[in-house]
């Protein structure tokens, strides 16, 4: 049975789509001269050696169409659950297929982040039909879209704050540049200047060219092909150089400041090592993950693959400068568990949840209890069932109220959690999961579990 991709209607040149689970991409008959160009003409394989793009073989030419099917991508993410140097490696990234593509007689016709995604903490794009037939004299028609997915979240986020990648959850399409505009109106470097504050009026000034006069010709815009590249060269000069300034956040430094003694720490390595081994699953999801420590010593076990999620972007983005830095199978992703990412876009189907993504073979929740049932609310019961539906097996620390801890979340609040508890969190998860081996772990309060999903659960 063939299902259709949703995310991929808006293209003309082709679709995405699955049979018995695998992805294909069909490519139209409009499609095929420039597709052939991108092949016979060495721009394909210049961006499979450069490791810039995903791979794919054909597996049906005819004269109105052509299947290709293309490299896997592990996991799905999307531009709001990135760190801010993923997102800046992400747009240098499109810039430079943009150069590599017009020097095969191609450009990028899109600039969307979406199009980005990592593999083994390289971005590489994965829409292969994003690219046309470069003519002398042509600006590139994707640079309002790559200000909007690329240049106006990264220059909020350096600029105002860290959080403001969120924009991009609220505008899929990219964060509007007059909005942009307004957000940034007390900054006055010349890199905002240029490609924010003018861009923004001269996207109001030209809103109505397309009204013309019946019969009066609309002005086209003339640039050279030096010209055109200078400006690629200069938008890579002045992301390469933006930085984070003066931010700090809660949990960016945890593990410099947790309760652990050394003691405590090996154990509690040991025992997580000791499930990993015994439950031997290929893909697992971190859930508060933090700078990865433990996701890394997941791979250590033998885990191919690690999605590590945590809701502080600096710790986010200091686990994905590491992972890039060792080329660790790790994946770090920005995601708040009691306000995850939601369906969006066209009737709610262009962006997927977290779990319609992909699933894991087992999750690990280590240090995040408490945050989710104290901090949160959230009842034992509730945080079972969400993990249950994501994977069979789990590995999860329980945190009681003598640790420090969680005397330092309930020093701000009454505590009214009476059920908050080493009983009744076994009672609750054991509606969903059998509990296959507790330990508690060396010079400390805490108990680690390894479950897996019951075989009938209760309701």
């Amino acid at each position: 049975m063939i299902e259709k991709e949703y995310s991929s209607f808006r293209d003309p040149s082709g679709f995405v789509y699955r049979e018995q689970g695998v992805i294909f991409r069909h490519v139209n008959k409009i499609y095929l001269d420039k597709f052939e160009h991108m092949h016979s003409s060495g721009l394909y394989e210049k961006l499979v050696a450069e490791d810039m793009i995903i791979k794919h073989v054909k597996v049906k030419e005819e004269v109105d169409y052509t299947i290709i099917k293309p490299e896997k991508v592990p996991f799905i993410s999307y531009p709001y659950e990135w760190s801010f140097s993923q997102l800046k490696d992400a747009a240098i990234t499109t810039l430079n297929l943009h150069k590599h593509a017009m020097s095969f007689g191609m450009l990028m016709k899109d600039a969307s982040a979406f199009n980005i995604q990592f593999i083994n903490n390289k971005p590489k794009l994965i829409d292969t039909l994003s690219f046309d037939f470069y003519n002398e004299g042509e600006p590139w028609v994707a640079y309002g879209q790559f200000c909007s997915h690329f240049l106006a979240p990264l220059f909020l986020m350096a600029e105002v704050d860290i959080r403001m990648s969120q924009m991009l959850r609220m505008n899929i399409d990219g964060i509007p540049i007059d909005l942009a505009s307004k957000l940034l109106e007390k900054k006055s470097k010349f890199a905002i200047k240029q490609h924010i504050h003018w861009h923004a009026k001269s996207v109001t000034k030209h809103a109505t060219d397309g009204k013309a006069a019946k019969g009066k010709p609309i002005k086209s815009i003339k640039i050279s092909k030096f010209n055109h590249l200078a400006t690629i060269n200069s938008l890579i000069k002045i992301i390469s150089k933006l930085e984070l300034k003066h931010v700090s956040t809660e949990w960016m430094n945890y593990y410099q400041n947790t309760n652990y003694t050394d003691k405590a720490f090996g154990s509690k390595s040991y025992i997580v090592t000791e499930y990993m081994k015994k439950m031997n699953p290929e893909i697992i999801w971190d859930l508060g993950a933090n700078d990865g420590t433990f996701s890394r010593l997941a791979l250590k076990t033998g885990v191919k693959s690690v999605v590590a999620f945590d809701i502080d972007p600096l710790a986010v983005e200091k686990n994905y400068l590491m992972t890039k830095e060792h080329s660790e199978s790790i994946l770090p992703l920005l995601l708040d568990l009691t306000n995850p990412s939601p369906a969006l876009g066209f009737n709610n189907a262009e962006r997927l949840t977290i779990g319609d993504r992909s699933k894991p073979d087992c999750i690990l929740a280590l240090a995040l209890i408490h945050h989710l049932c104290i901090s949160k609310n959230i009842p034992f019961e509730m945080v079972a069932e969400s993990f249950v539906s994501q994977s069979d097996k789990l590995i999860i620390e329980f945190i009681p109220k003598e640790d420090s801890q969680v005397e330092v979340l309930l020093k701000t609040r009454d505590d009214i959690f009476n059920q908050y508890n080493q009983v009744e969190f076994e009672k609750a998860f054991s509606r969903y999961y059998d509990i296959i081996e507790l330990s508690k772990i060396d010079d400390s309060d805490r108990t680690l579990f390894l479950m897996k999903r019951r075989g009938n659960i209760e309701t």
